[in-house]
């Protein structure tokens, strides 16, 4: 689903150089749940931007679900994000004066699908995360946890084949942030691959395998349960 190999991001200014990714290298496999730790300044924000095509990287190679992302333009690289990719945000990014309906239906406009496809993804996305008989309602009327499932939602109606989630619980109680994991959990043993930045040791845990990011490296790589695709 995704490799990277030999990666680097390299930011320059006239005065100084910063290295945040160097020899990077991650296999990925379809239908795996990985999370991601690592210290502040590791590197997981360039990992995790890099992989959802919201950066470009200095050298190396990554391939997207069989696609090699180097040399793509700007185009080609929107359109492989919108049709692989699903991000989930730590602040929700949600719209206060849209439905819950019509935030999941932004993307998809975007994407190009008719009316009636829409609303059934809309409502489909929905119902997955619990939330079917609240899409009339707005974000101000839900809890934290409500939020974030709607993010998850808008993210899961786009069908993504890869779901990327960036401290997805960080802004959550730990009861609310469990409750999170485990529809994740779900949408994962549904066959979604999961790969998510945490700084959470408990949800870390939780998670299939682990990478553990320091100085812009890899530097332990463990499984801990069969993927899907092994199972």
């Amino acid at each position: 689903m995704l490799r990277m190999k030999n990666l680097s991001k390299v930011y320059r200014t006239h005065m100084i150089e910063t290295h945040a990714l160097r020899g990077f290298e991650i296999n990925v496999e379809q239908g795996e749940f990985v999370t991601v730790t690592g210290p502040s300044g590791s590197g997981k924000t360039s990992f995790l931007n890099i992989a959802g095509l919201l950066e470009e990287f200095t050298d190396g190679e990554y391939i997207l679900d069989g696609t090699n992302v180097k040399g793509l333009d700007d185009n080609a690289r929107s359109r492989l994000r919108n049709e692989k990719l699903g991000f989930i945000f730590q602040g929700f990014n949600l719209i206060p004066d849209l439905s819950l309906f019509d935030n999941v239906d932004v993307p998809l406009r975007y994407r190009g699908f008719n009316a009636a496809e829409r609303k059934e993804r809309i409502e489909d996305a929905l119902a997955k995360v619990g939330l079917a008989s609240r899409m009339r309602h707005f974000p101000a009327e839900l809890s934290g946890g409500q939020q974030q499932r709607v993010a998850i939602a808008r993210a899961l109606a786009g069908s993504p084949k890869l779901l990327l989630a960036d401290e997805p619980t960080g802004n959550l109680d730990t009861q609310m942030a469990r409750g999170v994991m485990e529809l994740l959990e779900e949408i994962n043993a549904q066959g979604t691959t999961i790969l998510m930045v945490t700084h959470d040791p408990e949800l870390a845990q939780r998670s299939q395998r682990n990478v553990h990011i320091i100085d812009g490296q890899v530097s332990d790589l463990v499984r801990k349960t069969p993927t899907l695709v092994q199972a």
